[in-house]
């Protein structure tokens, strides 16, 4: 299975916190919390998180200066958060080394994006972005991306762009259910306005070319009410 990405999400308002851990966590991302600044800074120095979202108003040390202690040292991609919607804190988070800036309220979609974003253009991911590999393995399933070719049990299937594209964002999430959204967003664009439908059907299609008995797939697998999953 693919590493996940990490992301340190520092936020004093606890239903805030939960929430976005939730939808990260649903985005694929391995969460770790803190509430304020001076808890932010120990649970960066222990875990190491590939992206860091940081609230600007913070008890005990502000985001601001928590954001120029981890500049002193390191260069983790960080995202300065802000309520206040004040033209100020956006420009004095990116003078103190901040990546982006987002204000609340916002879109879960579009702040993933930007995570994203962030992560391909500092190359941050400590070198385990998915995309990086171009080779996935997952059970008796090869996936290579730089050749557009899959075999299951050492046999060669063929596969549309979007059902490889599909199937490759399920290997690099192998286990881990992966959200309706998500897999629009991935494959087919974040402006994506069309019938979601359309994703329905490239999985059925996928499905009967890479299951044993596409009626009654064991490996991906419909969690209902969230999306997909590979089973690893």
């Amino acid at each position: 299975m693919t590493d996940l990405l990490s992301v340190l999400v520092v936020d004093d308002e606890p239903a805030f916190r939960e929430g976005l851990r939730q939808a990260l966590k649903q985005e694929g991302f391995v969460v770790h919390l803190a509430a304020d600044g001076e808890e932010a800074l120990e649970v960066w120095r222990a875990y190491h998180p590939d992206i860091v979202l940081l609230d600007v108003m913070l008890p005990r040390m502000s985001g601001i200066d928590v954001c120029r202690a981890i500049r002193a040292v390191d260069d983790t991609p960080v995202i300065m958060v802000s309520a206040r919607n004040e033209e100020i804190d956006a420009v004095v988070a990116l003078e103190v080394g901040a990546d982006d800036y987002v204000a609340k309220p916002y879109r879960v979609r579009e702040l993933v994006a930007r995570m994203r974003t962030v992560l391909r253009r500092t190359g941050g991911g400590s070198g385990r972005d998915p995309e990086q590999s171009p080779v996935l393995r997952v059970g008796d399933i090869s996936l290579d991306r730089e050749r557009h070719e899959v075999e299951i049990a050492g046999e060669a299937v063929q596969l549309p762009l979007k059902e490889f594209q599909l199937l490759s964002l399920l290997m690099e999430n192998a286990g881990i259910v992966v959200t309706r959204q998500t897999l629009i967003d991935r494959v087919w664009g974040y402006d994506y306005v069309g019938d979601t439908k359309t994703l329905d059907v490239h999985i059925k299609r996928l499905r009967a070319k890479v299951e044993p008995a596409p009626d009654a797939p064991e490996r991906i697998v419909t969690i209902r009410g969230l999306g997909y999953k590979l089973n690893s």
